[in-house]
């Protein structure tokens, strides 16, 4: 349940924290104008060695009457054909490299539990960058060199563990290769070790603060102050849980394997939004329907181009993650994009009689509900030629399924069947979370 934030934790978790560090400062306030010319440059040269090193690039490019030669502007991006995760997988294992296999560092996979998983590799130069850019992320979520950093995102083919490691060793600080599960073992540690950071994805941070409820630890009496979480998308209403209950900042940041993985954006102790790294990732928002750019503070699909890949350069790639890009002034002196927090995916959203509805739209109405757990999942039937949509959560009380159905209809517009669990009944999240089970037959 909902924990209540008492005033001596109040300032550790929103007081205005210390004067901004930055870990390149150079680069993260560089110019307008600077930035744009860092970005044509690197521009240039990521579509020259698509076009010369991968077939599927510079087949679209012909197909199109571009050559690398007409990129003279960051506009000219716009001309350049769209690349998709299916892309990736039609080309499994490594059709889409631009470094023979035998010069790569190291390979990352999905789990490729929607068919051929999708393989992004690196060059030894590509982790160093990718080290630079996490470290430059954690301290702009306000980690700094000596701080005990617990890592509970997965190790292994998933980007996150290993992501966050290495850069958490590039800033200097002491790191706790936790990974996920274990649960109880990481509260001890999370205690034993004073860590002042924690990784995560924001689901399983609440299952650690449950599991440390439950053994009579109060996390937010820890030296925890912040914490780093992503790998899937979170609602305000979710931050202030996670806060409440841990005694932390929480900090979102971005990332996804074909760009990266985890550092592709972050926020900055202002909260106001995820700094997009530029001199590394050239970001368009467009309509998810036609494919035009949308202009600045318009929600849609987020693009990415990578500028400085060398074994797996993104032309336009189509993350299908919405949000929105703003590039005012920020009150921590960076001068790099932000992107506003990801509402969900294309391929999350929900069409429920009519009604578009994201996952992270019905979490913002659960998490914060009076005697509702944190906890919940989504469950998708056909029922004649209908969609039905249950929603399962936990409550302690029997009319909470009425306060549930009542708030996701006046808050959210849709009807759904609620579904009232026991405490734990709903699966806890060692990773990612699961949010939707989707029952309805397959086409």
């Amino acid at each position: 349940m909902t924990a209540m934030l008492q005033p001596r934790y109040a300032s550790k978790i929103h007081a205005r924290a210390r004067p901004t560090e930055y870990f390149h400062e150079s680069l993260e306030t560089l110019s307008r104008a600077a930035l744009e010319k860092v970005q044509l440059r690197r521009l240039r040269a990521t579509v020259k060695r698509a076009f010369e090193a991968v077939p599927l690039h510079r087949r679209r490019m012909e197909a199109a009457g571009i050559t690398p030669r007409d990129v003279r502007t960051l506009d000219d991006v716009r001309s350049l054909p769209f690349t998709l995760k299916s892309d990736l997988r039609e080309h499994y294992p490594f059709g889409l490299f631009a470094r023979p296999r035998t010069k790569l560092a190291r390979l990352h996979a999905s789990s490729g539990t929607t068919g051929k998983p999708t393989v992004v590799g690196y060059t030894r130069h590509d982790i160093a960058l990718w080290a630079g850019l996490m470290a430059r992320s954690l301290a702009c979520a306000g980690a700094r060199a000596g701080d005990v950093v617990h890592n509970a995102y997965g190790y292994g083919l998933f980007t996150g563990g290993l992501g966050a490691h290495y850069g958490a060793e590039r800033l200097g600080a002491t790191v706790v290769p936790m990974s996920g599960g274990s649960t109880e073992r990481q509260v001890m540690l999370i205690r034993d070790f004073g860590a002042r950071v924690l990784c995560a994805t924001p689901s399983y941070a609440l299952n650690i603060a449950e599991v440390a409820e439950r053994e009579g630890l109060d996390l937010r009496t820890t030296s925890l102050q912040v914490g780093v979480f992503g790998a899937e998308p979170w609602s305000e209403a979710m931050r202030r849980e996670i806060e409440s209950r841990l005694g932390l900042r929480a900090f979102d940041i971005y990332g996804l394997s074909e760009i990266m993985g985890p550092g592709v954006a972050v926020e900055c102790e202002a909260q106001d939004g995820l700094h997009g790294w530029e001199d590394h990732f050239l970001f368009e928002v467009i309509d998810p329907q036609t494919g035009q750019p949308l202009a600045d503070g318009e929600s849609g699909e987020l693009v990415i181009t990578t500028l400085t890949k060398q074994a797996l350069p993104m032309l336009r790639y189509r993350t299908r993650d919405i949000t929105r890009l703003a590039r005012r002034a920020c009150a921590c002196g960076r001068t790099h994009a932000r992107l506003q927090r990801i509402t969900g995916r294309n391929d999350d959203m929900l069409i429920i009689r009519g009604v578009n509805v994201y996952p992270s739209q019905i979490e913002a109405v659960l998490v914060g509900l009076p005697g509702i757990a944190p906890h919940y999942q989504l469950v998708l039937e056909r029922k004649g030629s209908l969609d039905e949509l249950t929603i399962e959560v936990e409550a302690s009380d029997a009319g909470a399924a009425e306060r549930v159905r009542h708030h996701v209809k006046s808050m959210i517009g849709v009807s759904a069947a609620v579904k009232v669990m026991k405490p734990g009944e709903v699966p806890r999240s060692q990773g990612k979370a699961v949010r939707v089970r989707d029952l309805r037959p397959k086409a």
